[in-house]
């Protein structure tokens, strides 16, 4: 997905015509949230921060006049600029508008000490008449460049009237901040939609739920999918799905597994990330029961499983001490059509030594040599390891001199 502007929009501090005040019930920092950003790859996930303004109780609220607002006077951009300067310009956009560029020029040559950014936009607005596409092209640039103003512009934008905010652009925002696990941000952003109006969609709560998961919060993901369940905000994989991954972040997978049978009576299937993950949760742990359900659940969904869900379901068996299971969840793998993995042959021959059943571990070797397919690094070191503890020292020797050859042809 290519950059979107919208993505990076953010709210200003500089509401002067009303109020805001806190009126959603999750928690909110005493922090101030009203600090200088800093560029730490966020920008590369199409998302920016967004900074809000709130109203701090039993403060006066001060009325601007447009006639107390000094005027800014749009200048052409001289010569006299830095090197730095003119390549920047030199690199905008061929196809991007005129207004559009007036502005990038007088955005990347700005300084503080003549006038305001808001001054700068104000004027931009005034005389250019810009429209939404105008502002997202900005924006876009702006990104681009990775410019250091691109915060403050997106939040005077915000709240311009050519901008035509929508209730998508501040969602997007909400998702980018769960991306980077910025709470107070993402709640402010929240904060500030619903006082511009806005109602919570499936497609916040989403996001709400998605952010407070990252962030181990189970309690608000929670509060959060019984918000939109209150709403009767339809609930759909994705809704469903980040509630899953809460509860397996939360070590809860009874709790995760439980939706996805409601998923299931209301024919809606987690994707497959979710279910490896849950899959991957209960392998981990050595729950092979819990595992093979999952399992079979993936395959219920219309999800083909492949060689890493194969593995996943191996591991389960191998953990729980259930070698002849494993080999036959191999065996199947194998039936499928599929050829195993370099992890699922060091499975097997891991179940097999749990079992000190060398000579089945041989036979194994020798069938998979029949079929072609030869040991990797892993399972030669499984394998190693064992005769090692077994004393065999000439079949060590052995399997190294093998590896390192196949090594060479490879």
């Amino acid at each position: 997905m290519g950059f979107s502007a919208s993505n990076i929009l953010s709210c200003s501090n500089s509401i002067s015509s009303y109020q805001i005040t806190r009126t959603h019930h999750f928690p909110l920092h005493q922090t101030s949230f009203l600090r200088k950003p800093t560029n730490s790859g966020f920008w590369n996930s199409h998302f920016g921060p967004l900074i809000v303004a709130t109203k701090v109780e039993n403060t006066e609220e001060i009325q601007i006049g447009e006639e107390e607002m000094p005027r800014f006077r749009w200048f052409e951009i001289g010569p006299h600029i830095t090197e730095t300067q003119k390549d920047a310009i030199a690199q905008l956009p061929p196809k991007m508008t005129k207004r559009c560029k007036a502005l990038m020029r007088q955005i990347i040559c700005f300084s503080r000490e003549k006038t305001s950014l808001s001054q700068l936009l104000a004027g931009w607005v005034r005389i250019m008449k810009p429209r939404r596409a105008d502002w997202l092209s900005v924006l876009k640039e702006l990104g681009r460049l990775h410019h250091p103003m691109l915060f403050e512009v997106a939040e005077l934008a915000l709240l311009e009237e050519s901008f035509e905010a929508n209730v998508r652009d501040y969602t997007k925002i909400i998702h980018g901040y769960a991306k980077q696990n910025m709470l107070q941000d993402a709640e402010n952003t929240l904060l500030a939609m619903k006082r511009r109006g806005f109602r919570c969609d499936q497609v916040t709560l989403t996001a709400l739920i998605h952010m407070y998961s990252k962030a181990g919060d189970l309690k608000l993901a929670e509060d959060t999918f019984e918000e939109m369940k209150l709403l009767g905000v339809p609930l759909d994989k994705r809704s469903y799905g980040s509630m899953i991954m809460a509860y397996i972040r939360a070590g809860m997978l009874d709790q995760g597994e439980s939706l996805l049978r409601e998923m299931e009576a209301k024919e809606t299937y987690a994707g497959r990330e979710v279910c490896k993950a849950l899959l991957r949760a209960y392998s981990m742990i050595g729950d092979s029961e819990a595992a093979q359900r999952v399992f079979d659940a993936i395959q219920f969904a219309g999800i083909v499983p492949d060689v890493k869900l194969c593995g996943l379901l191996i591991n389960a068996y191998v953990v729980a001490g259930q070698c002849q299971e494993a080999f036959i969840a191999f065996q199947n793998l194998r039936r499928a059509g599929f050829e195993p993995s370099d992890k699922c042959v060091a499975l097997i021959l891991a179940a097999h030594e749990k079992e000190n059943k060398l000579n089945k571990a041989l036979n194994f070797l020798i069938d998979l040599e029949r079929d072609g397919i030869l040991l990797g690094k892993e399972a030669s070191e499984v394998l190693v390891g064992w005769f090692r503890r077994l004393g065999v020292v000439e079949e060590v020797e052995l399997v190294l001199r093998e590896y390192a050859l196949k090594q060479q042809v490879n």
